[in-house]
């Protein structure tokens, strides 16, 4: 590579978010805790095998119904964004291996796409799963597949909400939780998908991590994109400065 090449993001580091199995690992370790929130991932599992395992590895793993289920690799194709809720037992195996099952969190039906371009952040409301309340997981069975829910078409910014739902993540909290995910993924262009749990004001989860997310989908994305570029090379002719000296 020639050395006045400006890389943005290590591809090692880029194909870490590639597989649901690692993605979430930096925020678990995080173990974000402060005065303006709690962060924390759903628990989940990764089943690579014959879907007639996953009953009885779901039950070793202490999971509770109903779960969750996503692709366990993200290669950017519509599929590998679609949802499955799995309510029951027996509908587990339904489902396409290999496979990460999450827990499911009630959050309002109200998602948190939290796009990180370099040190700015901007945050979108979009619609998401509707919650289950225990009677409806008492009455229903079997698998419903979702497509891509949190797409652009779902904005829910301009949406008659519950003030409670519709609160934005603290900005103090999503700008913590920004800096230490940059250090620790070694990444600058990212998006967070995080929910709040119903019922909770400060405790969030993070569900899915994206590199180079649509940023378009984002008002003044072109100036915040090119506010970044020129950042990082103007810290790069400064090193280059500090090192001829």
């Amino acid at each position: 590579m020639h050395p006045e090449v400006t890389v943005l993001d290590p591809p090692n580091a880029i194909h870490h978010l590639y597989n649901r199995q690692y993605m979430l690992q930096d925020v678990a370790d995080l173990n974000f805790s402060g005065a303006y929130g709690i962060v924390r991932v759903p628990k989940q599992l990764v089943i690579k095998k014959d879907p007639s395992s996953i009953p009885e590895a779901v039950s070793k793993a202490g999971l509770i119904l109903p779960l969750v289920a996503k692709p366990l690799v993200v290669d950017g194709t519509a599929k590998s964004h679609e949802l499955a809720l799995a309510y029951d037992q027996h509908s587990l195996q339904m489902l396409e291996t290999p496979l990460v099952l999450q827990e499911f969190v009630n959050h309002g039906g109200i998602l948190f796409k939290v796009y990180i371009v370099g040190e700015a952040i901007k945050v979108v409301r979009r619609f998401s799963l509707p919650d289950v309340s225990k009677q409806e997981w008492s009455k229903n069975a079997g698998v419903f597949r979702f497509p891509r829910v949190s797409c652009a078409a779902a904005s829910a910014d301009d949406a008659d909400l519950d003030p409670s739902i519709a609160e934005l993540p603290p900005k103090h909290l999503l700008e913590k939780l920004a800096q230490e995910l940059r250090h620790r993924l070694g990444l600058h262009l990212f998006n967070l998908d995080i929910i709040r749990e119903r019922g909770s004001k400060d405790r969030f989860y993070v569900i899915d991590i994206n590199y180079f997310p649509g940023y378009g989908k984002i008002s003044d994305y072109e100036h915040i994109f090119t506010d970044f570029l020129l950042s990082l090379m103007q810290n790069k002719n400064k090193t280059n400065s500090t090192g001829a000296c």
